[in-house]
């Protein structure tokens, strides 16, 4: 069966690399916030252009400490998308804020300057901008500006765009933080779960790293509340040291897999996604389709694997009850029920990528 995406053939084509770091681990003595995780760190801050770079344990956590490094507080108002898997949202609940949500574009899915507006109007104190399926947000740094005028923290969620490019900038360095997860299946995932905050404040960096270790400002003195024990350790530090270096040829082959669902899948009954270039590294290569269901439903009897990114909006789930019952993205909910991500991974054959073409295209609507 063709898999969304294999694991299997990105540790064997990196192995070299993999054993190498493994043992240089194990022979080193150091576990956890040692010397891989400053090199990591350092290298990563450097390839995105930024001045600091914190590991944590996950994404999640990433968002969440950010967000208190931000000064974010119980009670207050955090905007976020709704259609990014309800990620930030948990994040902003753990802390006992409100979330307020955005709408999407339709045609690019992620959030505009206008809703941010909309949002800060209506009270936001922070925002959590999600650059969904590895397209850079259009106007983040129309968004940047207008958040720093009205002094509204600006957060990017960078979970799905490692390396993704706008304005002469990398994703991750217009907010005042940013947060990445380097869960498996990213474009730069360890082989287990990892994240990061990056920001150009020395503040917001000292902060996040006092919250990822029990708010400590010296060892056992602790100073800061809201902390918790978040660390990267220096395995996956020293696996993603090994990757980085091929991010940006890993960006290049999804960006070549793209180009060919896009020029030889041939059915009117499906849009695909924008994004061209630097501003999009192809995250997850997701179409749209009013007969969705009908697509999903003939690729699974052919073998080849598709998901949904997402099927429910945050405000949908039912984890809250029908708190936001009243609450309706139009945006958000149509894209729930037309939106399918196709397998899209640099290890992909061009034999297993034709497969998919041929599959789509066989389709009858």
């Amino acid at each position: 069966m063709q898999q969304i995406n294999n694991l299997n053939a990105k540790i064997a084509k990196f192995r070299d690399q993999i054993d190498a770091s493994i043992q240089r681990v194990v022979s080193s003595g150091w576990v956890v916030l040692g010397p891989e995780v400053k090199r990591f760190e350092a290298s990563f801050a450097e390839y995105l252009g930024a001045a600091h770079c914190i590991t944590v344990a996950n994404g999640t956590d990433a968002i969440e400490l950010a967000l208190k490094a931000l000064g974010v507080e119980k009670g207050d108002i955090v905007a976020t998308v709704a259609n990014a898997g309800m990620y930030t949202t948990t994040s902003v609940l753990a802390i006992g804020c409100v979330p307020a949500f955005m709408d999407v574009d339709f045609d690019t899915q992620v959030v505009t300057l206008a809703e941010v507006k909309r949002a800060v109007d209506a009270g936001a104190k922070t925002v959590v901008v999600t650059h969904l399926y590895g397209l850079a947000i259009p106007e983040i740094q129309e968004i940047a500006t207008f958040c720093a005028d009205k002094g509204v923290a600006l957060l990017e969620d960078c979970a799905q765009a490692h390396g993704a490019r706008v304005h002469g900038k990398r994703v991750g360095t217009f907010g005042d933080a940013a947060s990445f997860s380097f869960y498996p299946t990213k474009n730069l995932g360890a082989l287990g779960d990892g994240g990061a905050v990056v920001t150009n404040s020395a503040t917001i960096a000292q902060q996040v790293a006092q919250l990822r270790q029990y708010g400590w400002s010296s060892k056992y003195c602790v100073e800061l509340a809201g902390a918790r024990n978040s660390r990267l350790d220096e395995m996956q530090a020293a696996i993603l040291s090994e990757f980085l270096p091929h991010l940006d040829e890993g960006n290049a082959r999804r960006h070549q897999i793209a180009e060919r669902y896009r020029n030889e899948i041939q059915q009117t009954d499906l849009v695909h996604p924008q994004g061209d270039n630097d501003a999009w590294v192809a995250h997850l290569y997701v179409i749209k389709s009013p007969k969705r269901d009908s697509l999903q439903q003939h690729l699974r009897g052919l073998q080849i694997a598709s998901e949904v990114h997402y099927p429910i909006p945050d405000y949908q789930q039912p984890v809250f009850k029908n708190v936001h019952a009243d609450a309706h993205l139009a945006n958000t909910e149509r894209l729930a029920q037309e939106i399918l991500t196709l397998p899209c991974y640099p290890e992909m054959e061009d034999a297993e990528v034709s497969a998919v073409i041929k599959a789509v295209n066989g389709w009858v609507a």
